[in-house]
């Protein structure tokens, strides 16, 4: 098939989105498919331009996909306003490339979800080219952008901002996300069961977990023998960092742990504040993807907040890797929400925006080694049983080939 791929995140940003719209884009030239993107100039997740990026809009082969990249406003601190000017940037920038690739008909244009507002322009290209269009969800951005507090409560603002969600989401023939829980809530949305597919991210295999060495890290940073209670990724408000912070000064009389949170985002410097005073907790920018394999294993326990309300509308991208690093994962989520059953029976969860749960949680593992030890191993086989790469990409292509015409 020729498929044309509409999303503003693509490599070479490390983290979110973007590793997942460019192994999606890549597994799929190498089933065979001919891939064409159209993706933002990178930005996330410092939310600044990447050094060295050319002006305008630039065209590129990279590992057999053809990769068009436009022009949009990225916003240094990015308000509820700003970030809407963002996406709409992007939707605009996106119109002229979109249209000349729309030219070349494409068989499938696939978009991705965030950006909801660059929608409508995967469907424009879509109908220029009588091509079906599949919406890949990965965060339902609407209900996460009122979860997070980032929009006010308004009960009008939000009906509104649903129905227009839901209009842009029936633009789809087809449609997919990353659990069940948000597959279902496609449904819940208006999409018919047999529009919806589960199309999972995956687990990254080339982190070298098996012989990877933490002992660098250890040094460079002066954390000695301490467990090290580790987050990785964005720093933003659905993750809920603040109660990481608050457990750690719960915990501050445990000289055996230290935590480490390494990242970027718009909470960062709000979140060292909070931190100021603590000296179990370092902060660390994001490490190079070379080191993954090596900087995951210097975990004693996986770290994995997120705020009450957003468990079903994003599931973090994460927590793949964690699991796949053979460590136990202590999450905040309620039950009976994606989020719980996917790290059920491989650590321990606590509730949303609970420091004291979370510490007594972090403690229990970390006094149990053996426990810790058999939810490792349990972690690891379930990123090898659920999210396998070549396995999630094999079935991805068998359903796009399901799709086309019979000769």
């Amino acid at each position: 098939m020729r498929i044309l791929i509409l999303g503003l995140n693509y490599a070479p940003e490390p983290v979110g989105i973007g590793p997942y719209t460019r192994g999606l884009a890549e597994g799929l030239v190498e089933r065979g498919h001919a891939v064409s993107v159209i993706a933002g100039k990178p930005y996330y997740p410092q939310w600044r331009p990447y050094a060295g990026q050319a002006k305008g809009i630039t065209t590129a082969v990279e590992n057999g996909v053809t990769v068009t990249r436009v022009p949009h406003y990225i916003p240094a601190t990015p308000s509820a306003a700003r970030r809407l000017l963002h996406h709409a940037s992007f939707a605009a920038s996106a119109l002229r490339p979109d249209a000349q690739v729309a030219g070349a008909a494409p068989d499938l244009v696939f978009t991705i979800a965030p950006s909801l507002m660059s929608v409508p322009v995967a469907a424009l290209a879509a109908y220029r080219a009588r091509a079906p269009l599949w919406l890949h969800v990965q965060d339902f951005e609407v209900e996460a952008a009122f979860a997070t507090g980032l929009v006010g409560k308004g009960g009008r603002l939000r009906s509104g901002a649903l129905a227009a969600e839901e209009r842009i989401l029936r633009m789809a023939d087809h449609a997919s996300s990353i659990s069940p829980q948000m597959c279902a809530k496609l449904v819940d949305k208006g999409l018919a069961p047999e529009q919806v597919y589960q199309l999972r991210n995956w687990s990254t295999t080339q982190f070298d977990f098996a012989s990877s060495d933490s002992a660098a890290y250890r040094s460079r940073w002066n954390l000695g023998d301490r467990k090290v209670a580790l987050y990785s990724g964005n720093i933003a408000n659905k993750q809920g960092l603040d109660v990481v912070i608050e457990a750690a000064r719960l915990l501050r009389n445990r000289t055996d742990i230290a935590f480490v949170i390494c990242g970027e985002g718009p909470n960062r410097a709000n979140l060292q504040a909070q931190a100021d005073g603590l000296d179990n907790v370092q902060f660390h920018d994001l490490q190079p993807a070379e080191q993954m394999g090596s900087f995951l294993s210097l975990a004693s326990v996986q770290l994995l907040p997120q705020i009450m309300g957003a468990a079903d509308l994003v599931l973090p991208s994460k927590l793949t890797n964690m699991l796949a690093s053979g460590r136990p994962v202590l999450a905040t989520a309620e039950p009976g929400t994606g989020l719980y059953a996917e790290v059920e029976g491989c650590g321990t969860l606590t509730p949303p925006g609970d420091p004291a749960g979370m510490a007594e949680g972090l403690v229990r593992l970390i006094d149990d080694p053996d426990g810790s030890a058999r939810y490792g191993d349990a972690a690891r086989r379930r990123a090898q049983e659920r999210w396998s790469k070549d396995s999630i990409l094999d079935a991805l292509h068998a359903r796009l080939c399901s799709l086309q015409p019979a000769a």
